[in-house]
């Protein structure tokens, strides 16, 4: 090419060079051929080096104009053809780290193949959800993750409240400190339910609510930090105690046996008044006392009461037209007592030789 490129020859180089480069079969090539394109003893280099030899200042800037224009288009298939290439580079780095497990596979197939099932606590929460629907609940669910409005002070525990320190909240950082956070118990589902409700005209409200929630606990027998819960609600017109406590017997006798029972014992939540917790009868020793109920005959559940007002009167519900009541218990309580398991801390431990028993 000569010092003062004509547009012709500047065609043709870029010609040339676009079929070298789209020859180029490795990226160590492609480096080698990059490198003598900038350089200024290239064609272009020494072209774009004879400009200021142009006298003319018309034909300079027209020369550099070509000059450029010839430049970009080298450089457009050059980036085209490294993305060819490292494209290939990567699918041939894929192909060199597959394992070949053909011998392994067929190895195992000569096994017995051992079908998966169900955690116990999904088979217990599917249990306790067909033990309701049966009673007459349908099953509702609601989100993890929770404002402070929907796990605290609609029901009935606004900030600073001394119930709050029953629950070892998990905040998330979003938004405004401590407003956001992984829900502590299932009970923000009911202030869902009764919004829903309200904004439909779809009351009453007999439902269940299944789900996990979250709390700073330290995992030991009795305790996780990530745990499940089912919450009842039974919204309607005349709702009673005794209402209650008949849903409570029903359900420990239709899930337990025949021969476990309730009982309710006074109690306080924010979210009901008046609250109880209520106890089964000791599915280890069937009442008779033993070391798992501390010689009682009893163990603990969960809570309950009739929803109060100011939960009502958060969401618009007249507490003067509606009444009703609230219950809630721990899932894996229910695996444990049910299955007779001496430490919750197994449910998440993945032992085979526990999660196959059941």
């Amino acid at each position: 090419m000569s010092e003062m490129a004509s547009e012709k020859e500047l065609s043709a180089y870029v010609e040339t060079t676009r079929k070298e480069i789209e020859a180029l079969e490795s990226l160590e090539e492609l480096d080698e051929i990059s490198a003598k394109l900038k350089s200024k003893r290239s064609p272009l280099g020494a072209a774009r080096a004879s400009l200021g030899a142009i006298e003319d200042e018309k034909k300079r800037k027209e020369t550099g104009r070509l000059v450029g224009e010839a430049m970009a288009s080298v450089m457009g298939v050059f980036d085209a053809r490294r993305m060819v290439l490292e494209k290939s580079a990567r699918r041939q780095a894929l192909e060199d780290d597959r394992l070949d497990l053909t011998e392994v596979v067929l190895r195992s197939l000569k096994a017995p193949i051992q079908r998966g099932h169900a955690h116990l606590v999904s088979q217990t929460q599917d249990a306790l959800e067909d033990v309701f629907v049966a009673m007459g609940f349908e099953v509702a669910e609601g989100p993890e993750v929770e404002t402070d409005w929907y796990n605290f002070e609609a029901l009935n525990i606004p900030p600073g409240h001394p119930a709050r320190d029953m629950y070892d909240t998990m905040y998330l950082d979003l938004g405004e400190p401590e407003t956001v956070l992984l829900r502590t118990h299932t009970s923000p589902t009911q202030i869902h339910l009764l919004e829903s409700a309200v904004a439909q005209g779809t009351l009453p409200i007999h439902a269940v609510m299944p789900g996990r929630c979250y709390r700073l606990d330290t995992p030991d027998a009795r305790h996780l930090p990530v745990f499940h819960q089912i919450e009842g609600l039974v919204v309607d017109h005349g709702i009673t105690f005794g209402d209650l406590a008949g849903v409570i017997e029903t359900f420990t006798s239709a899930y337990f046996g025949p021969d476990i029972h309730s009982r309710l014992r006074p109690a306080y939540f924010p979210f009901t008044e008046p609250s109880a917790e209520f106890e089964i009868t000791c599915t280890i020793c069937h009442g008779e006392g033993c070391r798992t109920c501390s010689q009682t005959g009893w163990i603990e559940l969960g809570g309950c009461g009739m929803v109060d007002p100011a939960v009502f009167e958060a969401v618009g519900v007249d507490p003067d037209e509606w009444s009703g009541f609230a219950f809630g218990f721990g899932i894996d309580r229910c695996a444990q007592m049910r299955h007779g398991i001496a430490d919750m801390r197994a449910l998440i431990e993945n032992d085979l030789r526990f999660t196959r028993q059941f």
